[in-house]
C-alpha cells in the first residue's frame, strides 16, 4: 500500500507553495503584503446602515 499524496497548500497571496515558517504564506514578503492590506482597509467588511427610528413614534408609558 503506497502513502497518500499530501495535498500541498498554496500561499493565499501569490499561490506558491506555503512555507511552514510563514503559514499561510510562502514568504515574509507575502505576509507583509497581507498585513498592509489589513492596515490600509483592504479587507474591510461592507456594512449596511439601518435606518434610525422616527422621532414621531410615541414612547411607551
Amino acid at each position: 500500500m503506497s502513502p497518500k499524496p499530501v495535498h500541498e497548500r498554496k500561499c493565499v497571496i501569490c499561490g506558491k507553495p506555503q512555507e511552514e515558517k510563514y503559514k499561510p504564506f510562502c514568504s515574509k514578503r507575502c505576509a507583509d503584503v497581507d498585513l498592509n492590506r489589513w492596515f490600509s482597509g483592504g479587507y474591510a467588511i461592507p456594512a449596511v446602515e439601518e435606518d434610525e427610528p422616527d422621532d414621531e413614534t410615541p414612547e411607551p408609558s
